[in-house]
């Protein structure tokens, strides 16, 4: 294979000086909002305060982060026009759970500060733990490629070509993150978010009609189809995604990640009530609907950039102009893009928003996870009994031993998928079981303790799903006679843990007790 062209990046003095003002002011915001923290409330959920617009900026915020740029970009750079089906279920998700409260609304009304909470108070503090343990190693297991992707970006928009470049990045970015985090909790988390949102919704349409107006429409249409042929327009064509990818798409980036991923959760219990929650999901809806797109219109313009100027047979390309299957050279496109096409001043300010994007999930992800453990595994385990003195420290140390292991993991993790479908998978570790527990025992008075515990367990298999895993165990076409994908992993674990839920409630029932938190019709 060829080694790929080092692209002469127009970033310059200027933008290094725009970049450092704007993550030294993130900083400082996050020491400042150190003085409102007065108990666990405030570091977790912001004392509940939020009102419907900060509720909407802050999700969309942290929803709308460099990471989603760089694997929905890498998604419509590998799957063209089609892969706009992702953003379209997000969309129609999030705006149908707007208007029913379908899973939300009740969860808010319980008063709870964490999902593992809910199972504490609906199957036991036993199940809390344990769904404790599970959704934290999940979830940090999820962020474990969120600082590669953040160090790619920035080499690759600078022209950085030396090798440990991405590896000093990468510690440089998680040292500015935990830096704020660690000190402001979730009212820093709402006030960067707010700030990051305005600032990068502006910059990533600017973009996309910048790359309209260098490339043409006609231009950016042709080079999908030359490509990616039928399959770069139906997601459904067989060659392409296909229906079994398309029903993941609508139950992960759909249904999951605006109903139970815990990131949104944290949203929702920081709403002031119900109806805030209801007005957050309808009007977020969009913004979960361009999350997608419009990165994968530029990683689309990536595409046809490096058509036009490596083209059949280089690093990016096979000799009959197919893609090469890399992907890490494949997240590296549409930074490579900008840092040809933007001008100095102009790509600093590009640069700038995306980096506080990093920084604004990271925080978020980060916050979510320590609350988790402190909240819902050790302060449980401890009898409920910790000061909130200690449970400050502890929530700060385990962000701290966090942002540890992710630079630990970013720098030794091989990528053997698409960033997208390795975060869905990861994320099925937790949300195949959470699903069940939160569907069923909101809704259903016969769950019972054991069903729940069955139900979490099964989340487990779908780390087969990643590619590594299987070839591992040996999982890999030649020795089964088919191909599984982490799609059929996750489907198939899914369906596992409904079916355990109900037989298990069946056969194990908890003597008849009445769930503390029944959904009434306001949030069916």
């Amino acid at each position: 294979m060829d080694e790929p062209i080092h692209f002469i990046s127009n970033f310059s003095t200027l933008d290094w000086v725009i970049v450092s003002a704007y993550l030294a002011g993130t900083v400082a915001i996050g020491l400042y909002a150190n003085r409102y923290i007065k108990d666990m409330a405030d570091y977790i959920v912001a004392g509940r305060s939020l009102n419907s617009y900060i509720s909407v900026a802050s999700m969309l915020g942290s929803e709308i982060g460099l990471v989603t740029v760089m694997y929905t970009a890498q998604k419509g750079y590998t799957g063209g026009f089609a892969a706009f089906h992702i953003g379209l279920v997000a969309g129609v998700s999030c705006f149908l759970i707007g208007l029913t409260g379908f899973i939300v609304v009740p969860l808010r009304r319980t008063g709870v500060m964490t999902i593992p909470e809910f199972y504490g108070k609906r199957f036991g503090t036993g199940v809390r733990v344990y769904g404790g343990i599970i959704l934290a190693l999940a979830g940090i297991l999820n962020m474990g490629v969120y600082l590669k992707a953040g160090g790619i970006f920035v080499t690759s928009l600078t022209g950085m070509t030396d090798p440990n470049a991405v590896n000093i990045v990468m510690t440089i970015l998680i040292s500015l993150v935990l830096a704020y985090t660690i000190l402001g909790g979730m009212v820093s988390v709402v006030i960067t978010d707010y700030i990051q949102f305005v600032v990068l919704s502006f910059g990533m349409i600017f973009m996309c009609l910048f790359c309209v107006t260098h490339f043409g429409w006609e231009n950016i249409v042709e080079t999908v189809k030359q490509i990616h042929g039928p399959a770069g327009f139906d997601p459904l064509h067989q060659s392409g995604f296909g229906l079994s990818y398309v029903v993941w798409m609508i139950l992960t980036f759909g249904l999951i990640s605006c109903a139970v991923w815990p990131t949104a959760i944290m949203r929702v219990c920081s709403a002031k009530d119900t109806q805030v929650v209801k007005k957050l999901y309808r009007w977020s809806s969009i913004g979960f609907m361009t999350r997608f797109i419009i990165p994968q219109f530029l990683g689309i313009c990536a595409l046809t950039f490096l058509w036009q100027q490596a083209g059949a047979g280089s690093a990016y390309f096979t000799a009959d102009g197919a893609l090469i299957d890399n992907p890490e050279e494949t997240l590296r496109a549409m930074p490579i893009l900008l840092s040809q096409i933007l001008p100095t001043g102009l790509i600093g300010l590009v640069a700038a928003g995306m980096l506080a994007a990093f920084m604004s999930t990271h925080d978020s992800y980060l916050l979510c996870w320590a609350s988790v453990i402190v909240e819902d595994v050790v302060n449980p385990v401890a009898g409920g009994n910790l000061s909130t003195k200690v449970r400050l420290i502890l929530a700060r140390s385990f962000i701290f031993l966090t942002g540890a292991f992710l630079l630990v993991w970013s720098i030794w993790y091989p990528m053997g998928q698409d960033m997208l479908d390795y975060l869905a998978v990861t994320g099925a570790v937790y949300f195949t079981g959470a699903f069940a527990v939160l569907l069923f025992g909101l809704y259903w008075r016969k769950a019972s303790r054991i069903g729940a515990y069955a139900a979490l367990t099964a989340g487990v298999a779908a780390l087969t799903g990643l590619t590594p895993v299987r070839d591992a165990l040996y999982l890999t076409e030649e020795n089964l006679g088919f191909e599984l994908t982490g799609t059929h992993v996750g489907l198939t674990t899914t369906v596992l843990a409904l079916v355990l839920m109900v037989v298990c409630s069946l056969l194990f029932p908890d003597g008849g007790n009445e769930p503390s938190n029944k959904a009434n019709s306001e949030g069916n």
